[in-house]
């Protein structure tokens, strides 16, 4: 070897940068090592997998190259494959048939069928799949493997199984990918027929068995499957951690999470996101704080999604002191997830100037922010009446960054001109978007029509909403309130009787308290229990000194029902949100802030309700409804009023 490739290559095991690799390169050219194989290769290798912005550069490499050999195709082919233009990795594919002198192996056939994969091209997979049977790779077990991978990303099972079939010879990893696929073909029992087949197993089939029960829903299955498997890695605690999270189980996941830190394994990046998020979704501001102490303690502050679920967290959580602390002390560069999860923290809380004032320090950092970010910023603006802030924001999107807008961008809009009373102005917006409303852009202007009285306009908007979503039983609730509120119960009770002829039932409100990290949910009407009758002791003992105390008098308009007075107080008394904060008061030191999640919005009777006990009993109570926070002290709420 001589002295220039030497250096050329120790000079190439240094290289970070695509500013690097141009100056190597420039030596390389200069020593006259351009055509060497290994020099060449390792240039390519750099540009098409070590280096991220350097893709198009390693292209550029190979096509001026004067005799490019399989290797650097099969290199550039991967990392085209693995970039955010998998169809360039097709293309380079092509190129090779067409130039090379050397035919593709089996490597260039994976990994084009990966690209074929990521671009969910049935096409495509079946020219490769030509192209590797008249090469006799088909049955190659590197190639068959990927090929039903392929299949099963493009929603082909059957073909999947016809390919695993015609391998002489699986091994555990063909075995897994066809296990894979029938799960991402949502087949259970299919995969349940293959799993029964197989004839060996290793760890990760049985994560992929565990990961596709959960994603299915299959939770008990999921949880039966995971105590008989024989080891655990942190892939198989993880799994369960997120699909209980992901499925609205979160005292589940937050109790895998005990039993993971119990068996002496440690917590990895998935399983504390996946905790975090579970405490995130269910207000589990206790549960939160002790993970957050046990981020702190095993030295893993320094992970930028861990410290991003951690301050999305403390948002939902109703702390976003909490969480600002948090930002303010991230390690190393934020990143647009960290700046968005803060300004929709403070977006949450309705400070729509701080959201403005975090916004512009985001820009001014260099931050670029994305379509989630003006969602966020656009929310705040309309919780917080600042109609001019967000019209120019929404200008700036699309401006500025270039940033198509989407149907939540819309309905930002739609939301920002209803709750500032602009009615007219955010019907003449929804007409004369660009692209066609939906449903949820209807139903926002209807909440609007609502909350305003607007009674010809709300049968107007429910007309859209009757032809785009007919049996969404929400809407139907919204317009029979509308019409309780004026009074109006025979159009109450047209629309009630429209329910029970389409079957449509009303989606049950239920709150959740966290009392010594132990989450606790409450329906309205359900089932008495210890725990119910304990709240509705002590809501029993609050509703009668807030009423000689406080003069409470129950908000009955917001019972849609003809029926008598005493009834409707009766029925506004056992909403799940008074139970919830009973619970807390009974059972939370004095003095504690009592923070609750609930499924939908909090009605008028509750706010008020919630607003007397803080003044009563000097409480600090914190609801997160569908729509935002509401922290309640001294009789007041953070929110501007009720809407």
């Amino acid at each position: 070897m001589s002295r220039a490739e030497k250096v050329g290559l120790s000079l190439l095991s240094y290289c970070k940068t695509l500013g690097n690799l141009n100056q190597i390169h420039a030596f390389v050219y200069k020593s006259g090592l351009e055509t060497n194989p290994l020099i060449a290769g390792k240039l390519v290798i750099l540009g098409a997998l070590q280096i991220s912005d350097a893709i198009d550069y390693a292209r550029r490499l190979l096509i001026h190259n004067p005799n490019p050999d399989v290797f650097m195709y099969n290199t550039l082919i991967r990392g085209e494959s693995q970039s955010d233009s998998p169809k360039n990795s097709v293309k380079s594919f092509i190129y090779m048939l067409r130039q090379s002198y050397s035919p593709p192996d089996s490597f260039s056939f994976a990994f084009v069928l990966k690209a074929a994969a990521n671009l969910r091209c049935l096409t495509t997979g079946f020219q490769l799949h030509c192209q590797a049977m008249t090469r006799g790779l088909d049955t190659h077990l590197f190639v068959g493997t990927t090929m039903i991978s392929m299949y099963a990303e493009c929603g082909f099972v059957e073909f999947a199984w016809k390919v695993f079939v015609q391998i002489p010879q699986p091994n555990v990893v063909a075995w897994n990918a066809i296990l894979t696929a029938y799960f991402r073909g949502s087949d259970v029992s299919g995969a349940d027929k293959v799993f029964g087949l197989m004839p060996f197993r290793n760890l990760t089939t049985w994560n992929v068995m565990l990961a596709g029960y959960t994603k299915a829903g299959e939770l008990e299955r999921a949880e039966e499957l995971f105590l008989k498997m024989p080891s655990r890695d942190d892939v198989s605690w993880s799994t369960m951690i997120v699909g209980f999270s992901h499925n609205g189980c979160f005292d589940e996941a937050l109790r895998v999470f005990r039993e993971l830190v119990g068996s002496g394994s440690k917590p990895n990046e998935v399983s504390l996101t996946g905790s975090l998020s579970a405490c995130a979704q269910a207000g589990a501001f206790q549960f939160g704080m002790v993970l957050h102490a046990f981020i702190e303690k095993v030295g893993l502050v320094w992970i930028t999604s861990v410290n991003n679920a951690l301050l999305d967290t403390y948002s939902k959580c109703g702390n976003v002191l909490m969480a600002r602390l948090v930002f303010e002390r991230m390690l190393g560069k934020k990143t647009t997830v960290s700046w968005t999860s803060m300004i929709a923290g403070f977006a949450m809380q309705g400070y729509g100037e701080e959201v403005i004032k975090y916004f512009h320090e985001m820009e001014e950092s260099g931050t670029r922010p994305d379509g989630v970010t003006f969602i966020s910023v656009l929310y705040a603006c309309s919780h917080a009446g600042l109609v001019e802030q967000g019209h120019e924001l929404f200008s700036k999107m699309t401006e500025t960054y270039d940033i198509e807008p989407s149907i939540e961008h819309y309905g930002c809009m739609v939301d920002l001109y209803g709750r500032a009373g602009q009615l007219h102005k955010a019907y003449n917006f929804v007409v004369q978007m660009p692209v066609p409303p939906n449903a949820i852009i209807w139903r926002t202007l209807l909440g609007a029509c609502s909350f305003f009285g607007d009674i010809e306009m709300a049968e107007q908007v429910n007309k859209r909403l009757s032809e785009l979503d007919p049996d969404n039983s929400g809407d139907h609730v919204l317009l029979s309130n509308i019409y309780a509120f004026a009074g109006k119960w025979k159009d109450v009770a047209m629309v009630r009787r429209s329910m029970a002829e389409k079957n449509l039932k009303k989606i049950p409100g239920w709150s959740m308290i966290e009392i010594d990290k132990v989450m606790y949910s409450f329906v309205a009407g359900d089932k008495r229990n210890e725990i119910t009758e304990e709240a509705n002791n002590k809501l029993r003992e609050i509703m009668l000194k807030l009423k000689v105390k406080g003069g409470y008098i129950p908000e009955v308009g917001s019972v849609v029902h003809d029926i008598e007075e005493e009834e409707k107080e009766d029925t506004v008394s056992k909403h799940s949100e008074k139970l919830a904060v009973a619970f807390g008061m009974a059972r939370l030191f004095k003095g504690s802030t009592i923070r609750i999640v609930k499924n939908l919005r909090v009605c008028k009777d509750c706010h008020s309700f919630m607003k007397l006990i803080s003044k009563v009993y000097g409480l600090e109570i914190v609801v997160r409804d569908r729509s935002r926070f509401h922290s309640f002290k001294e009789g007041s709420c953070s929110c501007r009023d009720y809407w």
